[in-house]
């Protein structure tokens, strides 16, 4: 870890020019949040890519699954291609807040003591160190919490307000894999309606066979369309499990690697804030 020193400091963190987002044009989300325009654009670009190699080898059993089984094929891809756009751009921007953990805004003199009056030194580090707090969960838990001591000149309540901004850090985190939850829960049910479809293919069809049972060369011809039915019915279900499946295991993957840079925010503040931190006189005097 190292820390910042205005003679000799390392070049700073950009969210502006270094957030994956903001580098592709398009305005970033908060800390991990995805922008959910530039990701659904992107989903749409590579499902429109996928079918265009289907197309080129639609003779393939492979390609068969998805191009002749209906409209539900195209939107277990399009949503799956979606989801999966959402995790590598939080995975990518998880990977950037990360970086301020290396960064270090304290003095490392022990004896330094963080206190009102030294409270604009830490708040110049940071400056420093990033181009805007707001946008890195670290830095922006720091500057909250130190702002109260800083205009009020208390220490006694900055632990508490780190504690808050950690509660707060850990709910914006969960909502912001609101939309993959839901995505994990219509593929399947995507899935299933392409069952459904597909049953009632094969059962209309098989109608159509036993009215014509007369006729045995009728009858081979129309089980053809049966097992379409059927095909249908089956590998529509088994699309929309694989790729429910493949997104929930990278979904748990990435919170859990999100919810343990969290912990470790927390772990920085109160091994550089909280334990720097010293009672004012006046602070411990009831009277006032």
């Amino acid at each position: 870890m190292q820390y910042r020193d205005h003679q000799n400091s390392p070049q700073r963190l950009s969210w502006v020019q270094q957030d994956i987002e903001q580098r592709l044009m398009f305005k970033g989300g908060r800390y991990t949040r995805v922008n959910n325009f530039l990701s659904f654009l992107i989903g749409l670009l590579i499902t429109i890519l996928i079918y265009a190699g289907l197309y080129s080898v639609q003779q393939s059993a492979f390609a068969v699954m998805f191009i002749q089984r209906g409209p539900i094929p195209y939107f277990i891809i399009f949503f799956s291609a979606w989801s999966l756009v959402i995790l590598f751009l939080k995975w990518r921007k998880l990977s950037f807040q990360k970086k301020c953990l290396k960064i270090m805004v304290v003095p490392p003199e022990h004896d330094f003591i963080l206190s009102a009056a030294s409270v604009d030194q830490v708040m110049e580090q940071i400056q420093s160190a990033v181009d805007d707090p707001k946008q890195f969960v670290l830095f922006n838990r720091i500057v909250v919490a130190l702002s109260n001591l800083r205009n009020l000149g208390r220490v006694t309540d900055v632990d508490d307000i780190l504690r808050s901004q950690a509660d707060t850090d850990v709910s914006s985190m969960e909502t912001s894999y609101s939309l993959l939850s839901g995505f994990v829960w219509a593929i399947p049910v995507l899935g299933f309606i392409g069952t459904v479809m597909g049953l009632s293919e094969a059962i209309g069809g098989f109608g159509s066979v036993l009215r014509s049972a007369e006729d045995m060369d009728k009858v081979k011809a129309a089980l053809q369309d049966v097992t379409a039915g059927l095909a249908t019915a089956f590998e529509t279900t088994l699309e929309a499990l694989v790729a429910a499946l493949i997104i929930q295991l990278l979904v748990t993957f990435i919170k859990k690697s999100e919810e343990e840079f969290l912990d470790h925010c927390s772990e920085y503040c109160t091994q550089h804030i909280v334990n720097k931190l010293r009672i004012m006189p006046y602070e411990a005097d009831p009277a006032h």
